[in-house]
């Protein structure tokens, strides 16, 4: 039998569970696994500026491609403490990362030693496993079930902390004989999905809502196919946009109380069934309940038992693995399809498609300063179907989803749940470092941006191009929107002259010099007619120098974006004209109907 150090042992089997790439900061207590790293190749290693930050590349990384695990690796003490949002994030929206931490020696784990914290209980909340491996002999095990977990049921993350002699200790090992544990979904039955399938075709106007379950299940080709079977209109969520394409006849639009469509919403309203696959009726979607569920019958497919009446009770509930459950709708559908059992649903598919054409918002302003509506119809000209888009949090998001468009899965990345400032450039760097060939576009506002804008050394430093949209309104503006219920604008205000830069006026931070002194290329606009050569140079830069470019775009201190200020979907404030003439939204994927 092979001997080697646990850590080594460790290393051998993220190479054979198809890691190929880690981000992270070394430190003393985690040198060993590093030192292992470095002995045995075939990982490559992303330095990060900060370690809350190689999280978020790891979770970009993942988030990509099917499949992909990213990993994250920190020193004991405050990196392991720095992940945890990371892992929260991860956690919230079913994405699989495995985080290795550094620990003290087992012997004074518990004698306050330098750096020495219980992060496996700190990260268990947020985790589906969180362990300090006591037993040098244990790590293969502890690793090869890090993965079956976080590949099975309701993917999720992974914290594994290794004491620093617990690497060091030689253990037998043969990597050769590895294997990783089979992966465990629960399937749908033919039985289960039959009923489904007979409440669905017993209503008269259906919706299906797709989560972010059929992204993370590799089922979008499915989800489309039974659409289109059934000829049921396509409800995405926010992490399920991408499903199916913006431009399908089957797309509803999507519904809630910020990152929605009009016609999505006014859709929903109407229906009277909603079959939803992989999705958790997160709150910013369905609103008020009340509002949410009345007259509706509800089923309700996930891979984890225990999201299914979490929220609400549905009329009928499956636990299965989308994928599963999607081939069985789709066997069952093309039968009743050759049968002549499946009814017509042309007329309320066409009337979905009506309200596409009549309830949009007004993207063309020439305003200067400019408005951020602008700044999203120059993006959907610059940026084609095949752009990775990458956000977080923010009213930038918010009318980013609103106003952008998204045609394949994996293609709108966001974090969706936890929503932490900061996330965009290191996820769009892990994004772009898992496929170096394709358009990875960030979008943040100026507070987002400047979070962890340290991250663009690492583009800088490592070759990893992409465009970062930047619109900088000097205002925590989604705060600030929120505030107005308490009539207060209180600590949002972000503005001061900045002495080194006085052409910015009161936009403060100089954002261009900063990221230009990160390593990175910038572009500063202020003319809205300005903005489409502006993203033309930034594709240009990006692959002339291999660096992520900039592009800032200075807007109108305050807009208030549409969303609903009493919780409920059907009382969604459009605080800006709509689009009443052909021009007003010259980049809708249908074309105004007045």
């Amino acid at each position: 039998m092979a001997r080697m150090t646990a850590a080594r042992a460790a290393v051998e089997i993220l190479k054979r569970e198809g890691v190929d790439v880690a981000f992270g900061v070394p430190g003393a207590a985690i040198n060993p696994f590093y030192a292992a790293l470095k002995a045995s190749g075939g990982i490559a290693h992303t330095l990060a500026r900060h370690v809350e930050g190689a999280s978020h590349m790891a979770e970009g990384y993942t988030r990509t491609h099917p499949g992909n695990i990213g990993v994250c690796i920190g020193t004991s003490g405050p990196a392991g403490t720095d992940m945890i949002t990371g892992l929260y994030s991860a956690s919230g929206d079913s994405v699989p990362i495995l985080c290795v931490t550094g620990q003290a020696p087992t012997a004074v784990i518990h004698k306050e030693d330098f750096q020495a914290v219980d992060i496996a209980s700190i990260a268990k909340p947020v985790t589906k496993m969180a362990v300090t491996v006591l037993e040098a002999a244990q790590v293969p095990g502890v690793f090869q079930q890090a993965f079956h977990l976080m590949r099975s049921g309701r993917p999720g993350p992974v914290l594994i902390d290794l004491p620093v002699d617990v690497q060091t200790t030689e253990i037998e090992f043969d990597p050769d004989t590895y294997a990783p544990l089979p992966v465990y979904k629960p399937a749908a039955t033919r039985a289960q999905i039959e009923k489904a399938l007979g409440m669905l075709n017993a209503a008269e106007r259906p919706l299906i809502v797709a989560g972010g379950g059929v992204v993370n299940a590799d089922a979008a080709d499915l989800l489309v196919r039974f659409a289109e079977l059934t000829g049921t209109p396509v409800v995405p969520t926010l992490m399920g946009w991408g499903v199916i394409p913006d431009d399908h006849e089957l797309n509803a639009g999507m519904v809630g109380l910020q990152t929605s469509h009009r016609y999505g919403n006014a859709t929903f309203l109407e229906s009277d069934f909603v079959l939803g696959i992989g999705n958790r009726w997160a709150n910013r979607h369905t609103g008020r309940l009340d509002v949410y569920t009345a007259g509706r019958t509800f089923v309700h497919v996930d891979v984890e038992p225990t999201q299914i009446g979490r929220i609400f009770a549905p009329d009928y509930g499956i636990a299965s693995d989308a994928r599963a459950a999607l081939e069985l709708f789709v066997e069952v559908a093309e039968e009743m399809r050759a049968a002549g059992r499946l009814p017509d649903r042309s007329a309320w598919a066409a009337a979905a498609q009506e309200k596409r054409a009549t309830l949009q918002r007004r993207t063309h302003f020439d305003d200067v300063p400019i408005k951020p509506q602008r700044v999203y119809e120059e993006m959907n000209k610059a940026f084609g179907p095949e752009t990775r888009y990458v956000t977080t949090i923010g009213l930038s998001q918010i009318a980013g989803a609103q106003m952008l468009h998204v045609y394949r899965p994996r293609h709108w990345i966001n974090c969706g749940q936890a929503g932490p400032l900061g996330w965009t450039v290191p996820a769009a760097l892990g994004v772009a470092k898992a496929d170096p060939e394709a358009q990875v576009v960030a979008l943040s506002g100026d507070y987002d941006f400047q979070f962890m804008i340290e991250e663009l050394a690492v583009g800088a430093q490592h070759k990893i191009p992409y465009v970062h949209v930047l619109v900088n309104n000097a205002y925590l503006g989604l705060i600030r929107q929120a505030q107005r219920a308490f009539d207060i604008d209180f600590q949002v205000n972000l503005e001061f002259e900045n002495i080194n830069t006085p052409e910015l006026g009161v936009y403060g931070v100089d954002h261009v010099k900063v990221a230009e002194g990160l390593g990175c290329r910038a572009i500063r606009v202020t003319d809205p007619n300005e903005l489409g050569a502006a993203f033309e140079q930034a594709k240009k830069l990006a692959a002339e120098y291999r660096v992520p470019v900039v592009v800032e775009a200075i807007l109108e201190r305050v807009t208030n974006i549409a969303m609903s200020t009493t919780n409920d979907i059907s009382n969604v404030v459009e605080f800006e004209p709509v689009a009443t003439e052909a021009g007003h939204a010259p980049t809708a994927v249908r074309p105004l109907k007045v």
